[in-house]
């Protein structure tokens, strides 16, 4: 099989991870008989500090017919969040109509959580957050700007289709893993939005018998992703909510490193987005530091989606086997002083 992707290096240090990942994704590929063709965008901040814009206004038209999209990370100190977030990544959610962000959390072997008395596979879970409406719908604005009378109004907007798409999306997963479902929402104080995110739950729950549904508010699950992140199993949450809870999941987890998350089309419609959690992590840019892992194991659930699960496999047979390896380099949020290259050079000795 023969695939096209587009590949979006972006800020920070994604196009250092990138550059480092590209050479290593071509070698996993071929030894499983599939070829990869790579197409960057230099899409991001530079562009945007040069001209006004994170892309040009056909970019979705550029990369439509990719079969699927790789992307670094996205955003700059100087360059306030929204303008990056609503210049680049929320339209190709939306364009795309990449409905199910799908984020997993693993505690590895060889990996420390900062919690006290977990171990290897002690925590596992994978939030489905709502990826194209809910908070981040923008649906809003600000008038009378400047005067002491101005308003600014953010409304959420939550769609009977967006929110039956990801909630069984999350069921589906949960009969696949261990059959335990959380619905995260904040109920008790959105008593129009979460209560009818509630409802779609529980219309929805009687068609998966199998599956154990838990309810919980926002802040109770935070405290409980700290306090017994090992009883969750698949989580599922409005936009916003899932943002933060699965930075949580990252965390709790051993590092924001080792956090993939894919940007799902249901439909194979439009093309799906890849990307590692972490962001364009100024603090450390140049350095040549950066975690690999996350953007390793976000392209190989770029290829579990195009259906070559062989080559997922081997990427996250290989990460495994680094992190489980006493002996193996890894980059300093884990604790060590390896560089970006030597990691990924680590990973395909272990293809």
């Amino acid at each position: 099989m023969s695939y096209k992707i587009a590949t979006i290096p972006g800020d920070g240090i994604g196009p250092e991870v990138v550059d480092e990942t590209l050479p290593l994704l071509h070698e996993v590929a071929s030894r499983h008989g599939v070829d990869m063709e790579f197409t960057e965008y230099d899409w991001g901040t530079e562009r945007y500090l040069e001209t006004g814009e994170m892309m040009p206004d056909d970019a979705l038209d550029q990369i439509v017919d990719a079969d699927s999209i790789l992307l670094g990370a996205v955003g700059h100190p100087d360059v306030r969040d929204h303008i990056t977030l609503h210049g680049l990544l929320l339209p190709i959610r939306k364009g795309f109509n990449q409905q199910v962000c799908k984020r997993p959390s693993i505690l590895f072997d060889g990996v420390e959580s900062p919690l006290r008395g977990y171990e290897s596979g002690d925590i596992d879970f994978v939030v489905f957050r709502e990826n194209t409406e809910g908070e981040y719908s923008d649906a809003g604005g600000r008038i009378h700007e400047g005067f002491e009378h101005e308003v600014a109004v953010q409304s959420a907007v939550h769609t009977r289709e967006g929110t039956e798409t990801i909630v069984r999306a999350a069921f589906e997963a949960a009969t696949e893993r261990d059959g335990h479902l959380t619905s995260i929402t904040k109920s008790n104080a959105q008593a129009f939005s979460m209560t009818f995110w509630d409802d779609v739950v529980g219309e929805i729950a009687p068609e998966y018998p199998d599956v154990e549904v838990e309810s919980l508010l926002v802040d109770a699950a935070s405290m409980d992703l700290v306090r017994r992140p090992d009883q969750f199993d698949v989580l599922v949450a409005s936009n916003l909510f899932g943002d933060i809870l699965t930075d949580i999941g990252a965390i709790v987890s051993g590092s924001m490193g080792l956090a993939p998350s894919g940007n799902i089309n249901v439909d194979d419609e439009y093309p799906s987005m890849f990307e590692p959690v972490h962001g364009s992590a100024p603090d450390i840019v140049g350095q040549g530091v950066a975690n690999p892992m996350a953007t390793v194991l976000s392209a190989a659930m770029m290829f579990e989606n195009l259906g070559e699960d062989a080559v997922s496999d081997a990427l996250w047979s290989a990460v495994r086997a680094v992190l489980a390896d006493d002996d193996a380099p890894v980059t300093p949020d884990l604790g060590g002083s390896a560089s970006t290259g030597e990691v990924v050079d680590a990973i395909e000795e272990r293809l």
